[in-house]
């Protein structure tokens, strides 16, 4: 929920009409994923302000169809704070979003999870199926160095019944294919990612994933696989990369080198990162089969491990 679209100056009449679609088009995700769609929130929706001075404990109380409206809400609500959504507890120093300036908290979790933003539609910036925001990221370069790598994305978002529309396919197709954890990624991974094959030694890491980190993970292994079903090895040496891959320099190449499948020692130095933190999914190609071998799937490779 961005919680910037709350509590803004508007005259009551306005203000209940913006509820009525926020709630409107909850409900309508909620119809077609009833199972997985939560709602969550910075504060407790309780201790929101509608509009300046106008409580929402007072919009509540103001009609019968209002507060069962509330406890349709309530239903959604997810226990967890928005925070919880980054997967580290750093992430406020590695992470940032901003619209206009000013950081977001329920968008920058809604991009980052790969789920959809909603607000309360009482200011016109609001009105719309997408919002851009900047990304900041801290990432480290090939030379171990750090530094910050901005960008502008888009969020999914709505804030009305019709909005819901323009997310249709988004949602149908994320109710087939979402994995809530690291062990459903693990036991789907031959319908998730076809053109993946996986080293023994990535079930341990999968199924002890820290669960804040699932999406990350699963949409970097989702880049990985369209990677590989582009590439044609027989006209490229390697593929056109469809996520962020970084060789490991030369010193570093040494503790990257696994058991494969076939019993051999093998360098699996390119990676790529999930963020925040130092997250790598280490992998080879298999040109004579066109796939990718992902032989890590973690934090950054260390020395002494």
């Amino acid at each position: 929920m961005n919680e910037r679209s709350w509590a803004t100056a508007c005259d009551q009449t306005r203000a209940d009409a913006a509820m009525a679609d926020f709630v409107a088009a909850v409900l309508a995700v909620v119809k077609e994923d009833r199972a997985e769609t939560s709602l969550v929130s910075q504060d407790g929706l309780k201790s929101l302000e509608i509009a300046e001075g106008y409580p929402i404990g007072k919009w509540i109380g103001s009609s019968p169809k209002n507060h069962a409206r509330w406890q349709r809400l309530q239903s959604l609500r997810n226990r967890s704070p928005v925070r919880s959504v980054y997967p580290t507890p750093d992430a406020d120093d590695s992470l940032e979003y901003r619209h206009e300036g000013e950081k977001v908290l329920g968008l920058g979790a809604a991009h980052f999870m790969d789920g959809m933003a909603v607000s309360l539609p009482v200011a016109r910036e609001w009105q719309a199926p997408a919002v851009s925001v900047e990304r900041s990221e801290l990432v480290e370069l090939g030379d171990g160095s750090l530094e910050f790598e901005r960008e502008t994305v888009e969020v999914r978002h709505l804030a009305a019944p019709p909005h819901v529309d323009e997310h249709l396919g988004w949602i149908r197709a994320s109710s087939l294919a979402r994995v809530a954890t690291g062990r459903q990624i693990w036991e789907r991974k031959a319908d998730l990612y076809p053109h993946l094959q996986f080293l023994p030694r990535t079930e341990a890491q999968l199924i002890d994933l820290d669960p804040r980190w699932v999406v990350p993970v699963r949409r970097s292994l989702e880049r990985l696989d369209a990677t590989a079903a582009a590439w044609d090895p027989a006209t490229m040496h390697e593929p056109e990369w469809q996520t962020k891959v970084t060789p490991e320099g030369e010193t570093r190449k040494r503790v990257c080198r696994f058991e494969d499948l076939d019993g051999k020692l093998e360098t699996f130095h390119l990676h790529a990162r999930f963020t925040p933190g130092a997250g790598r999914i280490h992998f080879r190609l298999v040109g004579e089969e066109g796939k990718i071998r992902v032989a890590h799937v973690g934090g950054k490779i260390r020395p002494d491990l």
